[in-house]
């Protein structure tokens, strides 16, 4: 057969309205042989890494495949919890509540799943669930707050390839970002006042992205643009002058050129400008895992400190604060506007039985 049908559907059952939350994705373990797999999915994703292709399959599964995946394991140990991964853990608690306030506003006519790009539980065996369900019409969240083709147009990717192969298509909304969203710039002001309240401020606000590739900016890709304007509005919110508050990119791979100022280069210059204590968040991340808890709250850390720094702390990512959620509920209620279930089921599955077909 060549196009699938919906595991478990009947013609009679009831149709519901459905909302897939989205993250990058996790390792099954820290260790080198759940590293490899995983790494290979990533880094194999074209819109990931855009060069030609038999050039990257030879460095990629050639050398970085050999080399990485012990390294990496050894950092993912180090943010690993009793519960498993802190992306996979928190992203699963985000959903659950969206899921619990979608169930008090619509009943049981909502049905809200998370999956991840990479790894599991991935979106293709979700959404087949959700469609086992009576899942017609579809809102899709990847919790990027700032657009780019390596985040959430490979999403997009991810679900396109699913539909592809099937039969009955569920009706599609498509959350392209929401950087902007006074709501998502009030939720990180928050959270940054209430860490003044109890910690004080520092010098400098620190605000870290995930970094790409420079070309891809010079390409039309409006990530960098959109970082800048979440750090500015967050920065007004906040009360913050220029000298305040600053930009800077993380996570960078390879030697190509990536968005600049470099977060790490930037905290073992900021002691040597006279900048001695910094707290740094990162709005990019919807939630806490190995790029914020390792790389920013430990490794960045000692690059500050031991170039001469006196305070550093890390603000922790939005996860499932309660503003955070009250944001992303919102921001799939405007999605699912104008969006009713189905009334005309009862009709179709009468002439489904009519038919011999309820099956």
């Amino acid at each position: 057969m060549k196009f699938k049908s919906n595991q478990g559907f009947t013609h009679s059952q009831s149709d519901k309205i459905g909302v897939l939350v989205t993250n990058l994705g996790t390792p099954e373990s820290p260790t080198a042989a759940a590293l490899r797999p995983y790494l290979k999915e990533f880094l194999s994703d074209p819109r990931v890494v855009e060069i030609p292709r038999a050039l990257w399959w030879f460095i990629l599964n050639i050398i970085i495949l050999n080399t990485r995946p012990k390294r990496s394991a050894e950092a993912y140990k180090t943010v690993w919890t009793e519960e498993g991964s802190p992306l996979l853990t928190i992203t699963k608690s985000q959903a659950k509540a969206v899921e619990a306030r979608c169930k008090a506003e619509y009943g049981d006519d909502v049905v809200v799943d998370f999956a991840m790009r990479y790894g599991n539980p991935a979106i293709s065996d979700t959404i087949e669930r959700m469609l086992s369900q009576g899942v017609r019409k579809l809102v899709v969240l990847p919790l990027y707050p700032q657009y780019s083709a390596s985040t959430t147009a490979s999403t997009f990717d991810a679900i396109a390839k699913d539909f592809t192969k099937r039969r009955w298509l569920p009706e599609l909304r498509f959350v392209n970002h929401y950087n902007d969203r006074p709501d998502y710039i009030k939720a990180l002001a928050n959270k940054v006042r209430a860490y003044w309240e109890e910690h004080g401020k520092a010098d400098k606000l620190i605000l870290s992205y995930h970094g790409i590739p420079k070309r891809y900016l010079l390409n039309g890709d409006p990530y960098h643009c959109e970082c800048h304007k979440t750090s500015r509005l967050l920065a007004e919110e906040l009360g913050l002058t220029h000298e305040q508050y600053m930009t800077t990119f993380q996570s960078r791979f390879g030697k190509a050129e990536w968005l600049k100022p470099y977060t790490d280069e930037t905290m073992k210059s900021l002691p040597g400008n006279g900048v001695k204590s910094i707290q740094v968040m990162c709005p990019g991340f919807s939630a806490d895992c190995l790029e914020t808890i390792e790389e920013i709250g430990e490794e960045n850390r000692e690059y500050f400190m031991e170039a001469g720094g006196e305070k550093y702390e890390y603000i922790p990512a939005l996860n499932s604060d309660e503003a955070h959620i009250d944001m992303l509920f919102d921001l799939v209620k405007e999605n699912l506007h104008g969006w009713t279930v189905n009334k005309d089921t009862a009709l179709r599955a009468g002439l489904a039985r009519a038919l011999g077909a309820d099956k």
